[in-house]
């Protein structure tokens, strides 16, 4: 009986030596080769909201020597583009990729992240579900509005009695812009102001339309980069009706409507540590095997134009402009 058990703890000892053997033989080989690619998928990559996030990805790339693609993309994606050009990169040896989830795309991810690690650039607003919610890195979208909504009331003394406001979003029904939007709106609920209209475009021609179409308010919020610079640009050529501008940005664009005092306050979130941190997670849970990729929230920085060229703020508009 002795033996019996003296044999039984022996089996055990040897198989759990075996276990740890073999998983240092995989971290080993995994270090020793060359790393495997780490995909990017944003819509619209070329355009300059994505700067400040790009030179962040190709910083950390650089820094930890990861291979890293930042794939193509035209515009706005449906759900069933963005699985394909995911499948496409796994054909292509991603062993990871990072992804600007569109609405509607939280089953299909997550049917993904069974095949390779899925880190995501902002929530998909999908909880449970039948699946662990993928990590996130990005900004609290809704601090970010709040904080919108906290300066332009700094602005009059608290007071928006008789003031009216337009919201205009480039992506409506993205979790992102849902929870700005709730932000700005539960920060200024108690006041008077008005909301005169709130229409969301993910096209430039769509959005100058819609624009054109609303009534006269004293300010547009901005909920995003992209209806930032389209109010931007609408209210230069005097067609806004004399609103001021407020919002969300992170491009040089926002920069220079804020600049020339066509916006009264610009939000922008850290995109390059977005980049940074989120292919620095990608990357741990390839070249570490217990690793598993967490949550990580990057700060923002409330832009006014008296403190634009302060130090700080010089640090980013710098990576707005690589």
């Amino acid at each position: 009986m002795k033996n019996s058990k003296k044999m039984f703890i022996l089996a055990e000892a040897l198989l759990a030596f075996m276990v740890i053997a073999v998983a240092i033989i995989m971290v080993q080989e995994k270090n020793g080769k060359e790393q495997d690619r780490i995909s990017v998928i944003i819509q619209g990559s070329e355009d300059n909201q994505w700067a400040a996030f790009q030179y962040g990805l190709k910083m950390a790339a650089q820094d930890l020597g990861i291979r890293m693609f930042v794939v193509s993309t035209g515009g706005a994606l449906t759900v069933e583009e963005e699985k394909s050009l995911i499948e496409r990169e796994i054909d292509n040896g991603a062993a990871a990729v990072i992804v600007q989830p569109v609405p509607g795309s939280e089953e299909m991810l997550r049917k993904m992240a069974n095949r390779i690690p899925v880190l995501l650039t902002e929530h998909t607003g999908a909880e449970g579900g039948g699946g662990e919610r993928l990590p996130v890195v990005g900004p609290n979208h809704y601090a970010m509005e709040a904080a919108l909504a906290e300066e332009l009331l700094k602005d009059y003394s608290g007071n928006l009695s008789g003031k009216t406001l337009g919201i205009f979003s480039g992506t409506g029904d993205s979790q992102a812009s849902l929870e700005r939007r709730r932000g700005f709106m539960e920060t200024v609920g108690k006041t008077q102001a008005g909301i005169s209209w709130s229409v969301s475009a993910p096209f430039s021609e769509e959005g100058k339309v819609l624009l054109k179409a609303q009534p006269a308010v004293d300010f547009v919020i901005a909920l995003d980069d992209n209806s930032f610079t389209m109010a931007g640009e609408y209210a230069a050529a005097n067609n806004l009706h004399g609103a001021l501008v407020y919002g969300i940005g992170n491009s040089t664009e926002a920069v220079y409507y804020l600049d020339t005092g066509i916006a009264g306050c610009l939000v922008a979130p850290d995109e390059f540590n977005v980049g940074y941190q989120s292919l620095a997670e990608a990357a741990g849970s390839l070249t570490r095997f217990f690793h598993k990729m967490q949550d990580r929230t990057v700060s923002y920085t409330v832009l006014r134009r008296d403190t634009l060229f302060s130090k700080e703020n010089q640090e980013i508009i710098f990576t707005m402009s690589q």
